[in-house]
């Protein structure tokens, strides 16, 4: 590499490091707090980033705090595909597929409808939708990846991603008590918490509780949600190819920004790490290894997202996207629980 590419190349990273190591601390920090006393480590990571709202607009951090909120997020997300094989998918028959698909794709369709009722946008609309469908926080931040970027973007990605983890963690301790009040077997009772709590931790949690077979059909059925992220992020991605376009004019309509592209990176290397799995190609040790990369880097997006938004901001945007959120947590639920109370 030329002496002058690689002083550029050290100066854009030391442009970078202040902001980029500032939301890494407070990953650390909202982990620690995780492990030391329970509770939701991406949450965490938003109050605190939240915290530091002030140093987004300061010239030595705001690049590294835009960077690890695109780039370092884009990255986690595609490393997600590492939890996934085409054998778990087969495994779980037609039937479980079918159900998880269709309870994906209305709930979309609900957020859609509903969020329109609301008079919100239909970026709104799908995030939301689409948070809740697949798997909360981290399908918020990959799908809010390939949306228009608009001045509330960030601001109500952050309020999806507090309602969804809230929900979440209701659905984990109320899921399991109405599988038990409805006398649910193991594999019927994994689809209905599999197929409707919206964060991985939350499914595991509330699966393990009802047993060991119940927590491995649900985690399976999850990882059956997951994989749709790709399918659905890809979707977006072409339906709001224009608007991403007018909203960033100047990016040229050539498709040289990763954010222009038909099919965006971090997708690409979601499917790679799904084939690569699937053959056998990613050992145990890689596998956890790509896993724990995967949160990492979520968890240091959302601090950073966390930094450009503020307690004032979020308030703004009033009681609807809570609605929203409870409105489609609902349908998914009753449908899910619908298909297998139908299919016993």
């Amino acid at each position: 590499m030329p002496a002058s590419r690689l002083d550029c190349a050290k100066q854009h990273v030391l442009r970078l490091l202040p902001g980029t190591a500032l939301a890494g601390v407070i990953a650390l920090a909202a982990t620690l707090v995780a492990s030391l006393h329970g509770g939701p480590q991406l949450l965490y990571a938003l109050m605190f980033g939240v915290a530091f709202n002030y140093l987004s607009h300061e010239n030595r951090t705001r690049p590294g705090i835009e960077f690890s909120g695109r780039m370092v997020l884009r990255f986690g997300v595609g490393l997600l595909g590492a939890r996934i094989t085409a054998a778990q998918i087969v495994g779980l028959g037609w039937e479980t597929a079918l159900t998880v698909v269709a309870a994906t794709a209305t709930t979309v369709l609900c957020g859609l409808v509903v969020g329109r009722w609301l008079g919100m946008s239909r970026a709104q609309g799908v995030l939301s939708g689409g948070s809740v469908a697949i798997c909360g926080a981290s399908a918020a931040l990959a799908i809010s990846a390939v949306l228009p970027r608009g001045k509330g973007t960030d601001r109500f990605t952050l309020m999806v991603v507090v309602v969804v983890t809230v929900m979440s963690t209701l659905a984990m301790i109320i899921y399991p008590l109405i599988a038990r009040i409805l006398s649910l077997p193991p594999t019927q009772a994994g689809l209905f918490l599999g197929g409707t709590i919206h964060d991985v931790a939350q499914v595991v949690g509330a699966g393990y509780m009802l047993g060991q077979a119940a927590g491995d059909s649900a985690t399976i059925v999850k990882l059956l949600r997951i994989s749709l992220l790709a399918l659905v992020v890809m979707i977006v991605s072409v339906a709001f190819k224009g608007e991403r376009e007018q909203a960033s004019p100047d990016i040229g309509a050539g498709g040289k920004s990763g954010e222009q592209a038909f099919v965006p990176w971090f997708l690409w290397m979601f499917i790679g790490m799904v084939v690569l799995n699937s053959l056998g190609a990613l050992s145990v040790p890689v596998q956890l290894a790509a896993n724990d990369i995967s949160r990492a880097c979520l968890v240091v997006a959302i601090a950073a997202l966390g930094m450009k938004t503020s307690f004032n901001e979020l308030a703004q945007l009033g009681w609807r996207p809570l609605a929203l959120i409870a409105i489609e947590t609902v349908w998914i639920a009753t449908f899910v629980l619908a298909a297998v109370v139908w299919v016993r």
